[in-house]
């Protein structure tokens, strides 16, 4: 299994991105798939997650995070609105499956003021 993410770049506080992941590779199941993020000089943490149909996000990005997937399209997005600087990260994919967590490479997400 592969993860791939994309769709970071430099946006303005109050804008909004969409990042992308997109799964390759054959699994029989797959537990959690989700979102984490690492800001300068801080430790790596959990933005959000869904299993099955259920989604669960960190407390500071509630109501301004959207997390959700085309099963077609073996993809997961996370739509980001009303981004503040504090949202600057580097943004990875993640996800469980036969199993066995995979991370995708990151993708920077940048919030000027």
């Amino acid at each position: 299994v592969q993860l791939q993410a994309s769709g970071g770049g430099l946006v303005q506080a109050g804008g909004s991105l969409r990042l992308s992941c997109v799964r390759s590779g054959r699994f029989a199941s797959v537990h959690a798939w989700g979102w984490y993020r690492q800001a300068p000089g801080e430790q790596r943490e959990l933005v959000g997650s869904i299993t099955g149909i259920i989604t669960n996000y960190t407390d500071s990005v509630k109501g301004q995070f959207t997390i959700s997937r085309d099963s077609f399209k073996n993809t997961l997005y996370l739509q980001m609105r009303r981004l503040k600087p504090e949202d600057t990260a580097v943004y990875y994919c993640s996800g469980t499956f036969d199993g066995r967590v995979y991370w995708g490479q990151g993708t920077l997400v940048t919030v000027s003021s």
